[in-house]
């Protein structure tokens, strides 16, 4: 049985010149993308779409700026130990930091 386990903590993510992940450092753990990474899509109301596009009529009107989706990405990694989890890490654009939403053993 699969165990997620939610977490909300800063991680490092390394990407490929086209911006595919390929290595996360969490809890001073090295881990290398084993697995082909996953674009997540965005889950909250009004957006659609992998380009992240926002449905304004899908918000309430006294909510004059609206959430505007993450990068995120779900992929397998590997320690240097043989132990593989996989991950939903979410980009923060505005702090310029990568943020660990889930693992899963």
């Amino acid at each position: 049985m699969d165990v997620m386990t939610r977490v909300d903590e800063p991680v490092t993510v390394w990407v490929s010149d086209t911006g595919l992940p390929e290595r996360i450092v969490w809890r001073a753990r090295r881990f290398r993308v084993s697995d082909t990474p996953t674009r997540l899509a965005p889950t909250q109301p009004g957006w659609h779409g992998e380009a992240g596009w926002q449905n304004e009529a899908a918000f309430d009107p006294a909510i004059t700026h609206p959430p505007e989706p993450r990068e995120s990405w779900r992929f397998q990694a590997t320690a240097e130990t043989g132990e593989s989890l996989v991950f939903d890490v979410a980009l923060d654009r505005y702090a310029a930091r990568w943020r660990l939403l889930r693992t899963y053993l």
